[in-house]
């Protein structure tokens, strides 16, 4: 097995040892499950629009929430340095980390299934949609954790990790908000970077490759960057 699979392994077991995964999870399904079917019994429409139309804001407080401590804390500890004495790379460290946040966040997402069932009871589901918003809801889930894994390699602080990954992908959330606003030569630049309206494409059942591209594009940036903030502990 490789290594990044050791580490998310342990990482797994780690979440589910402690109340983190379990208060994570419970408070994200209350308040989903609250907000979907407020909106649904309002509109009185059998669709998953109104699940998919929450998720990019619950989002910017879960991912940070799951993956503040996968580094920080290996710092603050001390481990993190123990751990890399082994014959394990830094982009093995960072991988492994990145999938446990994942499985955890697929995990929670399983639970929302509820929702669709709940739906597909009360009319007729539109499957292409709902597929396509399950679809973009792990890529652009994977983009905010991948931005939670990156921020808290920059700090020994869990807290100072949550606070900036927030702000990050508060920023990518709201320069979607502002394209309208913007000069006619900056929106298209506006759209591009908005980790919302990517999701918006998907989640109607039109999967896009630049809208894929852009999910693992994230992912990709800001797992290399955590993998050279590890690096740069060499120099110092």
């Amino acid at each position: 097995m490789s290594p990044a699979l050791v580490i998310s392994r342990r990482e797994i077991r780690t979440y589910f040892n402690s109340p983190v995964a379990y208060i994570v999870v419970t408070v994200f399904s209350i308040i989903t499950g609250y907000l979907f079917f407020t909106q649904l019994f309002i509109e009185k429409q059998a669709e998953l629009r109104g699940l998919f139309n929450i998720m990019p804001l619950l989002f910017m407080f879960m991912a940070p929430a799951i993956t503040m401590r996968l580094l920080a804390d290996e710092k603050s500890t001390g481990t993190l340095e123990l751990l890399i004495t082994m014959p394990i790379r830094d982009w093995e460290v960072v991988l492994g980390k990145f999938l446990a946040a994942m499985a955890l966040l697929c995990v929670t997402l399983g639970l929302t299934l509820a929702f669709a069932i709940t739906v597909r009871t009360l009319g007729p589901l539109d499957r292409g949609p709902a597929i396509g918003g399950y679809l973009g809801m792990v890529l652009m889930g994977g983009a905010y954790v991948a931005i939670g894994v990156m921020t808290s390699a920059f700090t020994r602080n869990s807290i100072v990790a949550f606070i900036v990954a927030f702000a990050i992908s508060f920023a990518l959330y709201l320069v979607g908000r502002l394209t309208q606003f913007a000069p006619e030569s900056l929106r298209g630049l506006f759209a591009f970077l908005s980790i919302d309206s990517h999701f918006e494409n998907i989640s109607r059942g039109i999967v896009d490759s630049r809208d894929v591209i852009y999910y693992l594009s994230v992912i990709a940036v800001s797992l290399l960057v955590a993998t050279l903030s590890l690096e740069s502990r060499r120099w110092k």
